[in-house]
């Protein structure tokens, strides 16, 4: 039985920066693929929506500055590790909003793993039972002792799916919808304060 400790190293020595992250997609989309072994047509596509979106929110997504101050005035520093995949649209979503968290502070750095590269890590984080993604793991930058995780989705928008596939009996492109509409209005504030809140 690995540990999680074994696990967190393991998935660290192959680790991306934010950056490295977005290159990555980048590549594999003008090859015409995704990240993850699996590939269609389908995930090549939301892969394709993801980048737009990925590109206009690190444009648009910004740190308020009382966020920021707090971020600040951390006690400790924190290494955020995200499992992600390119074609997750809450990834797409959420990954630049941690990344302008992480670039408001010298307290946290950002480092991103791949889940279908790192099952054993994502199955020792699973929600509700599924490889939900993306999964903030919050670690102590010394010790890189777990302190925290966090995700898939803020608890606002994973209320909406869940009252929206009750209506409709799965999640649709009505739902889809929805929660896109609701990551653009919240402007990555509900992710923020949450993830502040788990940083104290």
């Amino acid at each position: 039985m690995t540990t999680t400790d074994t696990l967190i190293q393991q998935s660290l020595n192959k680790a991306q920066s934010y950056a490295e992250y977005r290159a990555l997609v980048t590549r594999l989309l003008n090859e015409g693929m995704s990240t993850g072994p699996e590939q269609s047509e389908a995930l090549t596509h939301y892969s394709s929506l993801n980048e737009t979106r990925m590109n206009r929110l690190d444009k648009t997504i910004t740190v308020p500055a009382e966020i920021a101050e707090k971020l600040n005035s951390l006690e400790q520093s924190y290494l955020f590790l995200v499992i992600t995949e390119g074609w997750c649209g809450d990834a797409a979503q959420l990954l630049p909003v941690m990344n302008k968290m992480a670039e408001a502070t010298d307290k946290i750095t950002l480092k991103t793993v791949l889940r279908d590269e790192n099952t054993e890590l994502m199955d020792a984080y699973l929600t509700n039972g599924a490889r939900s993604i993306p999964k903030l793991i919050v670690l102590n930058a010394d010790t890189l002792e777990p302190v925290a995780s966090w995700g898939p989705r803020p608890a606002e928008a994973a209320k909406l799916v869940v009252d929206l596939k009750a209506q409709y009996g799965a999640v649709t492109e009505e739902v889809k919808v929805a929660l896109q509409k609701w990551y653009l209005h919240d402007k990555g504030i509900s992710s923020m304060n949450e993830i502040l809140s788990l940083l104290k």
